[in-house]
């Protein structure tokens, strides 16, 4: 790769995980546009497998989905909150048994061969569905993809899905790979999902293993005069110092995710010729929240649930571990989704004296040495803010006679210890809101789930009244009445507190000035990039 070389100068071992924030203001500075050029910016990790539509994860998204091209993506005024990809429109039938997309035309793949409808029907059937982490829920209902023709795709559902559902998972969701590439041998061992080959707009170059991902322009692109950037360089830079430092010395113009420490904000963003920006990631929002083991007797009793609860000083946590860079959470969707949200639930504040005549109430009395019970506390070690929230929350607990043994694992032993083992008390998680709660939201509260998987029920949480909301929830195709069902849910949530949610957050990202059309979608780090340029 000539003529790229970076500085590792600064560059320590560490954790570079996502951060957020919801309140810095985006600060724009006027540009000119220019072809060509090449984007630098930061990557703090180095994803194993870079298929979207196997993983449905940020950390691929941010690289893949300049290569790899769903059906829509999330859109600030488009109808529906989406803007076209390689769909051009969708369609639910009213019996919610069918969705019919209608392709673009003269789409090609980078090996020059024509995109059809023939790869949206095999990346529905074989992947999406069987194999995707998150589309084993959504379509797990699709029976059969007809393809009338090249450019028709029309969705067929054994029982009536929701269209609205299909609709918001279409941006993380939907990614389609060539047929002619992966319908020989196993998908997941397949070359491709190391070195995609997309519609994208930029074609993949190469990977050197703790240096760089390349990407290349896609000269045959569908999209008129786009890309505008001739090459983007992700910089394996895992320690977020060091995002800081390349941003500073100009060796990078980009640094999304929260690559950037909190802390170092407000200053970097006094930096001539850089800019904070919060927008562009609001279709990504975290969640912190308190899991919990309910095998453990204490933890069954929902008084000690709610004495939890009442313990936890959500504005401190916002402002101490997240900086103010964070919201307030009421329940399992966030304040940023307007289509879901309510306010109207339960809530919980922070009452120390309340917390403890809760636990007094169920029984569970202080000793001689001012404790009541002890309780094996997990915090997730993906990001610095949910080990220091662990911290924080060991010692509120404390504070209402709760001794709790924190246990800090690294990801692997974390997730074998909380979803397969189940040897834990309480855990700190951060699930993510992805637009709709039938994505990865239900999951967290409904039985039934098997062992093992991530990021779900594995705290052996069980109400049938709650179960048979998400049942009907999921089979309802109105979609006003399917939205008060989830605001129901809400309710539901909060006031059984099957976990307890503490926080909510996005991203910040920072830029040179001279990188142009930042932010300019909700899910913008994880999109294709075709209109981002560099300023002359």
């Amino acid at each position: 790769m000539s003529g790229f070389t970076i500085s590792r100068r600064g560059m320590l071992a560490g954790s570079a995980m996502l951060l957020a924030s919801t309140t810095m203001p985006t600060l724009g500075r006027a540009q000119t546009p220019k072809k060509g050029g090449r984007l630098v910016l930061a990557a703090d990790s180095e994803p194993r497998n870079l298929n979207p539509a196997i993983v449905a994860s940020n950390g691929v998204f941010f690289i893949s989905s300049k290569i790899v091209e769903t059906l829509a993506e999330a859109s600030f005024d488009g109808k529906d909150g989406l803007a076209p990809r390689l769909a051009l429109t969708w369609e639910g039938a009213a019996d919610g048994l069918s969705a019919t997309f209608k392709l673009r035309d003269g789409v090609k793949w980078h090996d020059g061969k024509p995109f059809t409808s023939a790869d949206v029907a095999f990346s529905a059937l074989q992947i999406w569905k069987p194999l995707q982490n998150l589309g084993r829920t959504v379509f797990k209902d699709l029976a059969s993809v007809d393809t009338p023709d090249d450019l028709t795709a029309v969705f067929k559902f054994a029982k009536p899905t929701p269209f609205q559902l299909i609709r918001n998972a279409l941006p993380a969701l939907s990614s389609v790979v060539p047929k002619h590439i992966y319908e020989v041998g196993k998908i997941e061992d397949n070359p491709a999902n190391n070195a995609p080959i997309g519609t994208g707009p930029f074609k993949f170059g190469e990977y050197k293993a703790g240096q760089y991902y390349r990407l290349t322009k896609n000269t045959d692109y569908w999209g008129k005069d786009e890309p505008w950037l001739d090459e983007i360089i992700y910089q394996v830079l895992p320690d977020r110092t060091s995002a800081a430092n390349a941003l500073e010395a100009g060796e990078i113009q980009l640094a999304a995710f929260s690559a950037v420490p909190l802390a170092d904000l407000d200053r970097i963003s006094k930096v001539p010729g850089l800019r904070v920006i919060s927008k562009g990631y609001e279709g990504l929002t975290y969640q912190l929240v308190v899991e919990i083991n309910h095998r453990r007797k204490e933890l069954a009793d929902v008084k000690v649930r709610q004495a939890i609860a009442h313990a936890i000083d959500k504005d401190f946590v916002v402002k101490t571990v997240f900086l103010g860079y964070a919201a307030t959470a009421t329940g399992p969707v966030p304040k940023n989704d307007p289509q879901f949200y309510t306010a109207d639930v339960p809530t919980y504040p922070f009452d120390v004296a309340k917390a403890n005549a809760l636990l007094d109430e169920a029984g569970y009395k202080k000793g001689p040495d001012g404790k009541r019970f002890t309780l094996k506390l997990l915090p997730a070690p993906y990001f610095n803010e949910t080990k220091q929230f662990g911290d924080y929350l060991r010692q509120a607990l404390a504070a209402i006679g709760i001794d709790a043994e924190l246990v800090n694992n690294d990801s692997a032993a974390h997730i074998k210890a909380v979803y397969t083992d189940h040897a834990f008390d309480l855990a700190v998680g951060p699930p993510v809101f992805r637009g709709d709660p039938a994505i990865s939201t239900t999951i967290l509260v409904q039985s039934g789930i098997a062992d093992g998987v991530p990021f779900s029920n594995q705290g052996g949480y069980k109400n049938d009244a709650l179960d048979a909301l998400i049942a009907k929830a999921s089979e309802t195709l109105d979609t006003t009445a399917r939205t008060d069902l989830y605001k129901k849910f809400q309710k539901e949530v909060a006031a059984d507190l099957p976990l307890i949610n503490v926080a909510e957050w996005s991203f910040i990202s920072v830029a040179s000035d001279k990188v142009g059309n930042i932010a300019n979608n909700p899910r913008w780090a994880v999109s294709n990039w075709a209109d981002t340029y560099l300023a002359g």
